[in-house]
């Protein structure tokens, strides 16, 4: 979309037929002959009926656009923000937040665009979302939902049209394929968020006061392949790309089933959150346990601090995530490294000793018989040097291990 500040008409539109402008946008038709033309975005003069002059896979890229949007091209930006009711300059915003370039004045946009514009501007007017909320809205969804369908593409599909006996073609096989999933899968995505929007929820409402739903007290961690680039010019392109991926499934599978976040990954590196420290170290211990065990994965390091921590769009920010970034650079392979923070909060919860000493004096009490249980530690904490770290000041690590006798449990 192009902007316009005064959601006037560009100066190209100025002529065109007045019963087009004004048709309504609920009109099946779009005021004009069924037969005629709407321009594609690259592929020459599509047809009303979906034919292309550019041949049969350029006719199989138009039915499939018009099978995922379930419409025809019908409107010009202008129009779908005429329809919308929007002004183009925020119809603009809303299109490029989305992570869609600007399209001129080409008949583009279907009546779905048109109601996702009304939709966004009716928040707005109503008050329940500010309009820097809603293009934040937007560009979240759209950057989420663009590497989804990206991964799908590359992925899923890929590997689901390999030619048949059949003796069809890929091109071929796609149309009818994306025609049996793209339901079900569409059912299936909003499910998944629906279900990851009650979890995001029930982590807000629990916070304490309302300064923590937005700065919250988290664990963060980061977990990194070492010695990553000198596999990428070892490996062939195809291993490489296996190799990151069991690596992502693993991080985002053990994360998951223990209780943690996700929060992005970066190739040879992953970022994870959890509310709670223990959590936090069970992941990052776990991970280490289990990249050790698979001899074709590189050794792994990983480093988690403990504090506040800014989220915005599903992406965490702050000193605290900082540090578990510079904690994981200087990492020895094969270990977890913390900061105090971190081990103060595990000694606070009571899943590791505050020192060795409390610890041994805690099991001497139990051992004479007064009664008191034995504690019981499920980690250990080992102080490392004190050592300058750059924009972060002095920093006092701490090597993150399992107590002597604590098995890790499935």
């Amino acid at each position: 979309m192009t902007a316009d500040d005064s959601g006037a008409a560009p100066r190209d539109m100025d002529t065109e037929d007045d019963a087009v402008r004004d048709v309504p946008v609920d009109d099946p038709s779009g005021g004009r002959d069924e037969g005629a033309t709407t321009n594609g975005e690259a592929g020459g003069m599509v047809t009303g009926n979906g034919a292309a002059d550019n041949g049969d896979e350029n006719n199989i890229a138009v039915r499939l656009e018009q099978l995922i949007l379930g419409a025809d091209r019908r409107y010009t930006p202008f129009q779908a923000a005429r329809g919308a009711g929007v002004s183009m300059d925020l119809a603009a915003r809303f299109w490029r937040a989305m992570g869609f370039a600007d399209i001129g004045q080409v008949k583009a946009l279907t009546e779905a665009d048109v109601l996702a514009l009304r939709r966004l501007s009716g928040l707005v007017e109503a008050g329940l979302l500010s309009e820097a909320m809603a293009i934040q809205v937007a560009r979240s969804t759209g950057q989420t939902t663009a590497r989804l369908a990206d991964w799908q593409i590359d992925s899923f599909l890929e590997g689901l049209t390999e030619p048949q006996d059949s003796g069809l073609t890929r091109t071929e096989i796609t149309y009818p394929l994306v025609e049996l999933l793209l339901p079900e899968l569409e059912e299936f995505l909003v499910y998944v968020w629906r279900r990851q929007l009650a979890a995001a929820t029930g982590r807000v409402v629990r916070a304490q006061d309302d300064a923590e739903m937005v700065d919250r007290r988290l664990a963060v961690g980061f977990a990194d392949l070492v010695g990553f680039t000198r596999l990428t010019r070892r490996l062939e392109e195809e291993e490489l790309g296996e190799l990151v991926e069991a690596f992502e499934t693993t991080c985002s599978d053990l994360v998951a089933a223990h209780g943690g976040r996700l929060i992005k990954t970066l190739g040879d590196e992953v970022l994870f959150s959890a509310d709670d420290a223990g959590i936090a170290a069970e992941i990052g211990l776990r991970l280490i346990e289990t990249m050790t065990n698979d001899e074709t994965m590189p050794e792994l390091r990983v480093g988690i601090a403990f504090g506040t921590v800014t989220t915005r769009m599903g992406d965490v920010f702050g000193t605290t995530v900082n540090l578990a970034s510079r904690l994981t650079s200087i990492a020895p392979k094969d270990t977890v490294l913390v900061d105090e923070a971190f081990a103060e909060e595990l000694g606070r919860i009571g899943d590791a000793p505050v020192s060795e000493a409390d610890a041994a004096a805690a099991e001497k009490v139990a051992e004479e018989g007064t009664g008191a249980p034995p504690p019981s530690y499920r980690f250990a904490l080992q102080p490392m040097w004190q050592r300058p770290v750059r924009g972060l000041g002095v920093i006092e690590p701490w090597q993150l291990s399992r107590r002597d006798g604590q098995a890790t449990s499935d």
